[in-house]
């Protein structure tokens, strides 16, 4: 008899959906195969599923059995396929004895006793059953929170094959998953970390705050011990709550990798990601034979902090340059490309010279700024320096800016800008007409801005990031127009353009 259950495979981040045929002939030998280019980890999982079966009480076909995923030109891997393939065999051997599973989508990994285990992805399972008019999604409990948030479709989670069997046979009903309440709980505005605790760097603090405002990236240049680590540890603190939009998109990203804690349904909290300078191409921006997103992309409405810039290998640096640019990922394949959204705020830090102290030498400086690139540097809209800080201020009492100070004038820009844009667009995403539109510059900026070109050297690419820097500023001030003095202020913003 042959049977057809609803699944899906993951390409990338994506779901795509999975037809898994089972086929299970009236004679012939005790033979089974798995066809459609599954992977080592689907190939083995047809001995789960038997001695699942099997020890759910039900009986395995004794005959060929044929099973095919489709569409056969997908490389399928992971385990979420193992339920399909059992209510597939057990549909085609009449344990099953009507077609109710064909108004779902299905998933879940099976252990040899029955029970079923967590899956990766569930968000984009349940996203693709609504998407394909499905009326719902089975799978394991454990997954349940996490596909429930999304509207429109009935998420009926179970704990074994049993179970799920006993459901589809209408012997069992089970009523669908329901959040109680918010989804998550709303951002904690205040962090455990302050910026009060930083002494001094105030003029650091208050660049830090425009990037935050605008979403712009950061470079912090200074010798050791001055803060920039604690500096960069804050910053999270002060930026916006993710929006729902903004969360189902970073969710969606740490379901397919499996890196969503239990009981989590939708992350409430900007994603830090800080790699070790010793990563590779691979893990910071994505790939392998199967694609899969790297810290960039897990980065994605969140910070991507690289300390110690400059010993990041240059190889590796130079890829960030896509991202920063379109704010995604293209992993290339010989048989498809597969695109990562990346559109996370760059924060790095960097000592000025490879000894870790400002030099006399200008040899020695140059040398060791020249490990970044121009067209990298081009791309960081504000570079400050960060000097170090004085006794009378490292024992003074007088407390610094905290950041509930500065977290309100960040979230006040960001409802300037939210009010100009909606909500998927800041200051530092302007696109050329945006930038034409918002940011004009009348004839006392112009002059200011031309003199800058010509005694910095400045790119077309940094004029605009000048432009967007001081559209933020504005914003914090509550003007319409780009004053002078914000504009003055963007431009000593480009601190290593003077060094090229």
């Amino acid at each position: 008899m042959l049977t057809k259950v609803h699944s899906f495979v993951l390409i990338g981040i994506d779901p795509l959906r999975c037809e898994v045929e089972v086929d299970v002939a009236q004679r012939g030998l005790n033979k089974t195969m798995i066809v459609g280019l599954p992977q080592a980890a689907v190939k083995e999982s047809i001995e789960r599923v038997r001695r699942s079966i099997i020890n759910s009480g039900y009986a395995f076909p004794i005959h060929a059995l044929l099973i095919n995923l489709a569409p056969a030109d997908v490389k399928k891997e992971g385990a979420a396929l193992e339920l399909p393939m059992a209510i597939g065999i057990l549909r085609a051997t009449n344990f099953i004895q009507n077609d109710l599973h064909r108004e779902f989508l299905i998933a879940g990994e099976l252990s040899l006793d029955g029970r079923l285990r967590k899956i990766k992805g569930a968000l984009s399972l349940a996203l693709l059953a609504r998407e394909s008019g499905r009326r719902g999604v089975i799978l394991p409990e454990e997954n349940a929170r996490e596909a429930a948030v999304v509207d429109g479709i009935e998420v009926y989670p179970v704990s074994s094959l049993s179970q799920a069997v006993s459901f589809l046979n209408e012997q069992l009903p089970l009523e669908p998953y329901e959040l109680n309440g918010e989804p998550y709980q709303s951002s904690q505005l205040s962090s455990a970390m302050d910026f009060a605790d930083v002494r001094g760097q105030e003029a650091v603090k208050r660049a830090i705050t425009i990037a935050a405002a605008g979403s712009h990236n950061i470079l912090m240049v200074g010798p050791p011990g001055t803060g920039k680590s604690m500096l960069a540890q804050r910053l999270a603190g002060i930026l916006p709550p993710l929006s729902r939009s903004e969360s189902l998109e970073t969710t969606r990203i740490y379901s397919a990798l499996g890196l969503l804690p239990d009981g989590v349904a939708l992350m409430d909290e900007r994603p830090v990601r800080t790699p070790h300078h010793s990563a590779t191409a691979q893990a910071l921006i994505g790939g392998g034979s199967m694609p899969r997103p790297g810290e960039v992309s897990l980065a994605h409405h969140g910070i991507l902090f690289l300390d110690e810039l400059p010993e990041f290998s240059r190889y590796v640096l130079e890829m960030l340059r896509q991202p920063l640019e379109a704010g995604e990922v293209t992993v290339a394949r010989v048989h498809a490309a597969i695109k990562f959204p990346a559109r996370f705020m760059l924060v790095a830090a960097m000592n000025p010279t490879a000894s870790g102290y400002a030099s006399d030498n200008p040899k020695a400086r140059d040398k060791y700024l020249h490990k970044l690139s121009g067209p990298l540097l081009d791309r960081i809209d504000i570079h400050v320096e960060v000097p170090a800080v004085p006794y009378r201020e490292l024992t003074g009492k007088r407390p610094g800016t905290s950041s509930t100070q500065m977290r309100q004038q960040v979230l006040s820009a960001r409802a300037v800008q939210h009010k100009r844009f909606g909500d998927q667009t800041c200051n530092a995403r302007m696109d050329s007409k945006q930038l034409k539109s918002h940011c004009e510059l009348d004839d006392g900026c112009l002059l200011m801005m031309k003199q800058a070109m010509d005694e910095m050297g400045l790119s077309a690419r940094a004029y605009d990031k000048v432009r967007r820097v001081a559209r933020t500023i504005a914003d914090m001030e509550g003007s319409a127009r780009i004053a002078e003095s914000h504009l003055a202020e963007a431009v000593q913003y480009r601190l290593l353009d003077r060094k090229f």
